[in-house]
């Protein structure tokens, strides 16, 4: 059926066909294990179509049947305008960059990657050399830094502008002013600057040393590398690279087994091939031939074989041969290049600064012209950008910087959310403007500690307090059972014969119950491993058949710990696994009798059959059994006809569990011998391996008997489901990005909350090629509000053909799961979301997989967790659990960049007031380019005089925490970036305009007979208006604002009694001007303070006023919650 569906391009009647034919493929359950799935589409005749049928992308196209492939999608049609315009805004940067990128590429060639052969213990016959063993995460070298950190400030126009202005105080002829008026704000800007980096630098480079300085116990080599398992099988840890906290069994190379000592690897001849390179961390190609024996020995190698640097050894010993070093071990390959991060706020003022230097060149022109462009009319313009260059404060710099530093202080500082550290200072604003939050699954959002929840058996169901009821079912079974043994050797093997040939005989419970748990302790594929007591070497010792069971030293590892947890729960009912190996199984009753399996059979679990399943020898009746558990939607077809399963499996993904069906069917001799045989010769067969083993075992799984329903509870972290839900609320939507199975990830994003219960979640099919995803993408299209949740392998088919449509698709959902994401998918998908929304992204994790991710985001948060502190250390803020995020962002997040942008506006509209008045000053004063304020008051007037209470705007807040907690409503606001817009600027040049205006020719229509104290005048009530305007924008006041604003007062009172000669009127000409001192007992007068005060009413009554119409007329949201 699937072998027929055409994709050609749909245009004539053969569009009904085809429309069709893809119906039907949707509706279907599926191809089984024998069909031809690789000519599915016939998509090597018909690709040269597939750019002819552009995905459906909008409403319109589902209104006809036949118009699936008519409509072209936004994003082709959507082409990048290549003008003058782009030129101007990004042209220019991008041709730089590439250029660079260029040159960076001819001068540092990397190396060509190749498949290499290495001989045992000759290292001098590897032809390939390995790279240098170590680990560099550092920005910059000794060379390097201070270049780099010279280039990452100078590239902002701001400090770019204010080094040319300074630099051109060293010309006679455009001196202004004293040179520490320019060159002491940069200065400290700058060192401020260099400090903080190269204090991160040095942690970097001990962080890098403490890492490149472990040692292994070695024969020819140390250091961190990918290795292959020569000798001696064990257990690994691979939670620093794919995120999962399971052991894994790795196996050791079969033919070097049998070698009678370790020395003995030096003396045979023997080589591992190994592909080149690559960033899968699931794959691995190679041979190991040993040439010594006759004939050669060849043996094949895959990721069974492998132990993967960021690895850890968990149980035992191991020798390997080491095939990949530094740069080229999976684990770096996976990891990115962090980069220097920049606020959305940084860049936004950096946009408002080049506005306002335009500004400053536009009234530069306009005075010149005024002047009449007389004399040397260059110089006078010059002269004039330097005038009116405090339009473009420095101080907003060291203002914002040190803002920054104080929000991350008081995140630190938080009691609510103990243990947040925060790396990077510069950056804490991006937390109140997040859109897109992408999150790990295994130590993030979950624990990953699994608990048995439930049993069902269809009639009866067994909770959490009721689990004592199955412990005495299952110790009165095996009581009973032994008890007949002991009266009669014979006499239990016919009843359970009978049982097992005639099923349809009603089962009491107990016996139920006893072939339930019987079959859960069975069917997986758990090892029970014991410590040792010797504790000297701290090695792990396997249990073999004879050894003493001791429940003390026990511990259960899998590679799944859903099965874990499902042995733990027979353990703790009664029935024990003691001791398994590769063909037996021996398991521990209630009164301590040991019963032994043989294991014939093993059929692992993998993502496309839902299930696994063993075939098992009882050595005490000989009988045979087939096992199999798994997903309901694998099972359901399986087992026999019954009413509950389906029902019940629903009633678990609703309660958050993960179902898992059991089922078994007796087998005879004969069946099992036949069974084999054809197994057998399906495996050898070396075309459709795996299509003639499925239908093997297919052959089998018929009219199974259902003996029970599981449930198993992934332990969420605390207080998870409020937080996502707040989150939610807040307009941040999250994807879940995970190495884990599809089966976990859906059941996690379900029980989490993720996504809601009544939300549809469409599972995107396997997908390998571009037809296959073609249809699939059409497919999902069709659904509407539902979660998304897709495979890392169909995603990167999706992203090959279709990147714009699919993310277009994805965006729209309130939901996405990724599932078997590698890390660099990971940030792959950080980077995609970045271009396609331009919206911002938080990227949190807790282990080393998740690292590449969170220095892609814009904002990286790691937990410091189980997995390590790998993700903690590499991120811009760490936290010691997930809730925390939630008063992070809708507190911390929130008030930072409100503050923020409160205080960027504001120190802007403080440069821009004092330039009014420069201007206003000029135009009285014939257009003379002269200062009207001496150097020291210009550097006063950013400092001591407004800048404590300027800078108290960072303790202003608008609500209350509990406040912005309970409404996470508030945070949706801030995505829009209303708080600092073009609007909100030209509002707040507006009110410097008029200020500035009004307190200049106020000054001058007041002080008409005193000319002479017009420096003093106005400065005086420019002071003033400063601390009112202050006191204007506080929405809630705190102690040390009112401290703040009486501080500066006092200074600036206390000042005038030395500062007299700084308080006059200049005069002379624009090379050569003096300043006329003011009289101090003529600021004393009563004239002088009401005159002061009515020129400061004027500029700042009209202001109040207006705020306070708004505040009532058309309150913003925080007012009414305030309220």
């Amino acid at each position: 059926m699937a072998d027929q569906i055409p994709l050609y391009p749909v245009r004539s009647a053969a569009a009904a066909a085809a429309n069709r034919k893809r119906a039907v493929y949707y509706s279907a359950a599926g191809p089984g294990p024998g069909a031809d799935r690789h000519s599915r589409y016939q998509l090597e005749d018909e690709s040269a179509h597939l750019d002819e049928m552009p995905l459906m992308m909008s409403e319109e196209g589902f209104e006809n049947e036949e118009s699936d492939y008519h409509t072209l999608p936004r994003a082709r049609i959507m082409q990048r305008k290549r003008g003058l315009e782009w030129f101007v805004c990004d042209g220019w940067k991008f041709l730089c960059t590439s250029c660079c990128d260029w040159l960076v590429n001819i001068c540092q060639r990397k190396k060509e990657l190749k498949a290499r052969t290495v001989w045992l213990g000759c290292p001098e016959k590897c032809e390939e050399k390995h790279p240098r063993n170590s680990i560099k995460n550092q920005k910059y070298n000794v060379f390097t830094f201070i270049p780099g950190v010279l280039y990452e400030q100078f590239k902002f126009f701001l400090n770019l502008y204010f080094l040319v202005i300074s630099c051109s105080q060293f010309v006679p002829a455009l001196k202004i002013g004293y040179l520490y008026t320019y060159w002491a704000p940069l200065g400290f800007v700058l060192a401020v600057t260099m400090t903080r980096e190269a204090i991160d630098e040095f942690r970097r480079f001990q962080r890098d040393k403490e890492v490149n300085s472990q040692l292994y116990s070695k024969l020819t080599v140390r250091g961190q590398q990918d290795a292959l398992i020569v000798l001696s099988s064990c257990f690994i840890r691979t939670d620093q690279l794919d995120g999962e906290t399971d052991w894994k069994l790795k196996v050791a190379v079969s033919c070097t087994q049998r070698l009678p000592a370790l020395g003995d690897l030096f003396s045979i001849s023997a080589y591992v091939y190994a592909q080149k390179p690559q960033m899968d961390i699931h794959s691995f190609e190679g041979t190991f031939t040993r040439e010594d024996s006759d004939p050669p020995v060849h043996e094949s190698l895959s990721i069974e074989n492998t132990l993967w640097a960021s690895t850890i050894v968990a149980s035992g010993t191991v020798i390997g041969v080491v095939i990949y070093t530094g740069k080229e071990t999976r684990s770096v390959m996976n990891t990115s290049n962090p980069k220097n991060k920049v606020g959305l706020l940084d860049l936004e003022l950096n946009r408002l600064t080049k506005a306002l230097f335009l500004a400053l060149v536009a009234l530069s022109v306009v005075m010149v012209t005024l002047q009449g462009f007389v004399g040397p009319w260059y110089r006078n313009l010059f002269r004039f950008l330097l005038l009116f260059s405090y339009i473009i404060p420095i101080s907003l710099r060291v203002n914002l910087d040190m803002g920054k530093a104080v929000y991350g202080w008081m995140m630190m500082k938080d009691e609510n959310i103990p243990g947040t550290v925060v790396r990077t200072s510069t950056i804490p604003e991006e937390l109140g403007r997040l859109v897109y939050l992408l999150t790990d699954k295994t130590g993030t959002l979950t624990q990953n500690e699994m608990v048995f929840k439930r049993l069902h058996l269809g009639t009866v169901s067994y909770g959490a307090d009721t689990m004592d009821e199955i412990q005495s079912h299952v110790r009165d079974s095996y009581s009973q059972m032994q008890s007949q043994a002991g009266g009669n050797n014979t006499g239990s093997t016919p009843p359970r014969k009978a049982q097992s040939s005639a099923p349809k005989v009603r089962k009491s419970v107990s016996s139920r119950i006893h072939e339930a748990v019987k079959a859960i302790v069975l069917c997986h594929n758990v090892t029970p491993v014991y410590e040792s007591r010797a504790g000297v070497t701290g090695e792990t010792e396997f249990a073999e058949a004879d050894q003493d069971f001791s429940d003390e030293n026990r511990t259960y590892q899998a590679s799944s710990p859903d099965e874990v947890a499902l042995v733990q729960w027979t353990e703790s009912v009664g029935l024990t696994l003691v001791s398994r190996d590769l063909t037996s199984m021996q398991l521990k009753t209630p009164s301590g009798q040991v019963l032994s399996f043989c294991i014939l059979q093993l059929f692992p679990f993998t993502s496309e059959s839902k299930r696994m399943g063993i075939i098992v020898r009882d050595e005490s009746t000989a009988e045979i059994t087939f096992y199999m558990k798994g997903a309901d939607v694998a099972m359901s077809p399986i087992v026999q006809y019954n009413d509950w399963l389906e029902e019940e499996c629903g009633n678990m993904a609703r309660e958050g569990l993960r179902t898992l069906v059991v089922a078994k069917k007796a087998l005879t001799e004969e069946q099992y011998q036949d069974f084999e045989s054809r197994y057998t010769q399906a495996k050898l067969s070396m075309h459709d391996r795996s299509l003639k083993v499925a239908a093997v075992v297919e052959s089998l799984e018929r009219e199974m008997e259902l003996l029970c329903l599981t449930g198993v509870e992934d332990q969420l972290q605390a207080d998870v489901r409020p937080t996502l839900e707040m989150l939610r609320n807040a307009g941040i939507k999250i994807w879940m990005l995970t190495g884990d199975k599809l089966e976990t990830a859906t059941c996690i994003a379900k029980s989490s909350h993720l996504v809601s219960r009544t939300q549809d979640i469409h599972i995107f099919r396997q997908v390998t090629n571009r037809g296959e995803a073609h249809l699939e993408l059409n497919a999902f299209r069709r659904k509407h509000d539902c979660a998304l949740v897709i495979s890392g392998d169909s995603l990167e088919v999706c992203l090959k053909y279709y990147e714009h449509e699919f993310v277009e698709l994805a965006c729209q959902c309130p939901a996405v799961v990724c599932c078997r994401c590698s890390p660099t998918q990971k940030a792959h998908i950080v980077t995609l979301l970045q271009q396609h929304t331009g919206r911002r992204t938080c990227a949190i994790g807790d282990g080393g997989n998740d690292v590449s991710m969170i220095q892609a985001a814009d904002c990286g948060i790691g937990i410091e967790g189980k997995e390590g502190k790998q993700a903690s250390l590499a991120a811009d803020f760490s936290i010691r659990q997930f809730r925390h995020i939630g008063r992070l962002l809708m507190v911390h997040g929130r008030n930072s960049y409100k503050r923020s942008a409160a205080l960027g506006q504001f120190v802007m509209h403080r440069g821009l007031i004092i330039s009014t008045m420069q201007a206003v000053f000029s135009s009285v004063f014939y257009f003379a380019s002269v200062p009207l304020y001496q150097g020291f008051l210009m550097v006063g007037y950013a400092t001591i005089y407004t800048m404590f209470p300027v800078f108290s705007l960072v303790l202003d807040q608008d609500v209350k925490p509990e406040m912005a907690m309970l409404y996470p409503e508030l945070y949706k606001d801030l995505t829009k970036g209303r708080s600092l817009s073009f609007k909100t600027f030209l509002i707040w040049v507006l009110i410097s305009i008029y200020q500035g205006g009004i307190l200049m020719y106020g000054a001058l229509v007041l002080f008409e007979s005193e000319f002479v104290h017009v420096v003093a005048i106005s400065f005086t009530a420019l002071i003033l208006t400063e601390l009112l305007m202050v006191a204007l924008t506080v929405r809630t006041w705190h102690w040390l604002m009112v401290v703040a604003e009486f501080l500066s007062l006092g200074c600036y009172v206390s000042s005038l009694a030395f500062l007299n000669e700084y308080f006059g009127l200049p005069v002379g000409s624009y090379l050569f001007f003096c300043f006329l001192p003011t009289d101090v007992a003529f600021i004393t007068t009563v004239a002088f303070l009401w005159k002061v005060s009515a020129i400061t009413v004027v500029s700042c009554l009209p202001l109040y006023v207006l705020k306070y119409l708004r505040r009532k007329l058309s309150p913003p949201s925080y007012c009414k919650l305030a309220s």
